[in-house]
């Protein structure tokens, strides 16, 4: 038998109680085992370099999701089991990873129909399952986290991040299929409950229950692609593409991993109860700030990576105000931004009247408290400029956490496209401690938290060889 289910009253309890746990400037616990970089699923896997079909899945998820070799010119990727010798071109906390992906492919694809489960480590997919009959052409993608990769470092801030990492993967899928030409669609409120059933998955808070001795997934969100096609209209409302594959049995199941430690099971517990909604899914077409771009956008994405720190360099308004612009305009919902600059000091917002403009919000110098805020990265102080998502108010719903925290991560993300389309370097911010900007302002506490950040700097112009002896090496 499962675990009872817990009141609303105790649900509430729990969330509030995360929410200002992971806000407070309380250290993590050391370090735990982060567990296998990915899940083990049976069979044999599926070649996505396979020709045919109008979409190409091999090309989408190398573009998106595949982990690909070192860098070594660039940042090093934290040690762990297998994360430290790849790279995925969605940004994550800590370098960990937890995103995972279940592909439920109907007609009109490069592999067969049916549910499968993607290795981004070695770009491959494991057919988990057959597809309905009546399958919606296309892909749907549904986004699934585990949370101990994250809980193992970050502990009781885990959940906020594992959020903002599904964010930025459901940006990547989105842009890289309008890169391809196609159309893609997202839904970051959907039931987790409807999403897992859609994935061939138990419910999280049955799946030990269901599946015991495994690595619990939790699902979070949803993109739908499809090849576009001139009969496509802006704001038609079609099905929910994930009915007819939640009316599917389950999918196979994975092979035995570990469970979470305790940081991860409250991780885990927060998820769950973040993602009993009861609204209807709210599905919205992905737009890019390209203007129809599709090869600016592509190499945005094949040249976008997080810079190592320091960040020096002011961007110039103009492109401040376009990267600003991508990430108010990302999406119908999520959290403001704005941007803390040096030059003239305070905090500036795009001006919706001149897209090339910045509008003052607040004056005087604030990079050195965010640095305070962002877990004391020190560099930040004198980072070009910092873009700060601000929302989810001590009130909020558990709707609302879920939802703008997944907002601010698919914002940020593309808003990093744009900066690196602009030759600007870019590095997503994810841990913030009491950083209460209303507050900050003089406004009433507990309104307007920082919740999401990105540091942006002027264009990298490297120093002159120095011809002195020291630096021979």
């Amino acid at each position: 038998m499962g675990r009872p289910s817990m009141t609303a009253t105790s649900t509430d309890r729990l969330v509030a109680e995360a929410l200002a746990e992971a806000r407070s400037t309380r250290p993590v616990d050391p370090d735990t085992s982060a567990g296998p970089a990915r899940q083990s699923w049976a069979g044999e896997p599926t070649d996505l370099a396979a020709e045919g079909g109008a979409l190409d899945l091999g090309h989408l998820l190398a573009t998106s999701l595949k982990a690909g070799p070192v860098d070594r010119t660039a940042e090093p990727v934290d040690p762990g089991d297998g994360v430290s010798t790849r790279l995925r071109p969605a940004a994550s906390a800590g370098g960990l990873h937890p995103v995972n992906a279940h592909l439920l492919v109907g007609p009109g694809c490069s592999v067969p129909p049916g549910r499968y489960a993607y290795d981004p480590l070695e770009h491959r997919a494991f057919r988990r399952g057959p597809a309905p009959a009546n399958a919606p052409r296309g892909m749907v993608a549904v986004l699934t986290v585990t949370v101990q990769r994250t809980a193992s470092h970050y502990g009781h801030r885990a959940w906020p991040l594992l959020l903002l990492d599904t964010g930025h993967a459901v940006a990547a899928l989105a842009m890289a299929a309008i890169a391809h030409g196609h159309h893609a669609r997202l839904t970051l409120n959907v039931n987790a409950a409807r999403l897992a059933a859609a994935a061939g998955l138990p419910g999280p808070d049955r799946w030990n229950a269901t599946w015991a001795g495994t690595t619990a997934e939790h699902s979070l969100a949803a993109v739908h692609i499809t090849v576009r096609t001139p009969a496509d209209q802006p704001g038609h409302l079609t099905p929910c593409p994930l009915t007819t594959w939640a009316a599917e049995p389950l999918a196979t199941r994975p092979a035995t991993g570990p469970a979470p430690s305790p940081a991860g099971h409250r991780a885990g517990a927060v998820l769950i109860a973040l993602s009993r909604t009861t609204a209807p899914a709210i599905w919205w077409p992905a737009e890019s700030s390209f203007s129809g771009e599709k090869s600016s956008l592509a190499q945005a994405i094949a040249n976008r990576r997080s810079a190592p720190p320091p960040l020096h360099g002011q961007p110039d308004p103009g492109a401040l105000a376009a990267v600003l612009s991508a990430a108010i305009n990302a999406g119908p919902y999520g959290p403001a931004w704005c941007a803390a600059v040096g030059m003239p000091p305070g905090l500036v917002t795009a001006d919706p009247s001149e897209p090339k403009a910045l509008r003052p919000i607040a004056s005087g110098e604030a990079r050195p408290t965010l640095a305070v805020w962002a877990a004391r990265q020190g560099w930040l102080s004198q980072a070009g400029a910092v873009l700060l998502a601000e929302g989810v108010p001590d009130s909020a719903s558990a709707e609302q956490i879920r939802v703008e925290h997944l907002a601010a991560g698919y914002a940020a993300a593309c808003a990093e496209l744009t900066a690196t389309a602009l030759g600007l370097r870019t590095r997503p911010i994810g841990s913030w401690q009491a950083a209460d900007l209303g507050a900050s302002l003089g406004g009433p506490a507990g309104q307007r938290w920082v919740i999401h950040g990105l540091a942006l700097a002027s264009p990298f112009r490297p120093s002159p060889p120095s011809h002195s002896r020291s630096d021979r090496r």
